[in-house]
């Protein structure tokens, strides 16, 4: 098993120029120290169904409060710091939006990972001598010797597919059958329970047994074990 860049294509140009913007690291940073609360509000915002930052407070009381004294807590501040991020991704095109939120997944996902294994690489294909290699690269991979990983991030339940499920599957299956070990997984900045409902449909109700699914409620998990994705709660 070895790790490998992908050759660079037109997206793949595009789409880093929106990695490096400093509006995705802005929201990675602050969605990555963010409770539960605040990552579904910021998912909420990010959509673009409303711009007006009244609405989102009034929909939010618990993060936003209504006194003068919460209006100077450190969770207020917080809270409209991911605000006010969130509604800059919300206010681009619908087309350019999209992209912002799968590159923050990204991000975010990279900074969660990192504090548990180190340096995390973006964009590698996953070479077995043999096998075909896979035309799409892998999100983010950990390259670590007896302890690699393999990620994609999705911002939305929609976003999985069995194509996407098979291809990481494939290449854990490979790397046990190389005697390495590879976890290989899903982030999905999305409810659980609406992962397990598109689970079900892509897969049945076993999904894949060998990948692993973390869901917007058990980011945080990404410091420890993820479980694997399948419908079970």
């Amino acid at each position: 098993m070895r790790f490998q860049d992908p050759r660079p294509d037109g997206r793949a140009i595009v789409y880093a120029r929106i990695q490096a913007d400093p509006l995705v690291d802005r929201c990675a940073d602050l969605l990555a120290d963010a409770t539960t609360a605040e990552r579904i509000l910021a998912r909420a915002v990010m959509n673009g169904e409303s711009t007006d930052a009244a609405v989102w407070r009034r929909m939010f009381p618990s993060l936003f409060g209504g006194s003068a004294d919460a209006d100077a807590s450190p969770q207020r501040a917080r809270a409209e710091a991911i605000l006010a991020a969130s509604l800059a991704v919300a206010e681009r095109g619908e087309q350019v939006r999209s992209q912002f939120r799968g590159a923050i997944v990204e991000a975010l996902t990279e900074r969660l990972i990192a504090r548990r294994t180190g340096p995390v690489r973006r964009e590698r294909r996953i070479l077995f001598d043999g096998v075909a290699a896979e035309i799409h690269p892998y999100d983010l991979t950990v390259e670590a010797t007896g302890a690699a990983e393999a990620w994609d991030c999705k911002w939305g339940a929609r976003g999985i597919k069995a194509d996407v499920l098979h291809q990481l599957d494939d290449a854990r299956r490979h790397a046990a059958e190389d005697g390495e070990r590879l976890i290989a997984g899903l982030v999905v900045f999305d409810a659980r329970r609406s992962c397990e409902v598109r689970l079900v449909r892509e897969r049945g109700a076993s999904g894949i047994a060998g990948v692993r699914l973390v869901a917007l409620e058990g980011l945080d998990r990404l410091a420890g074990a993820a479980r694997p994705a399948t419908a079970e709660s």
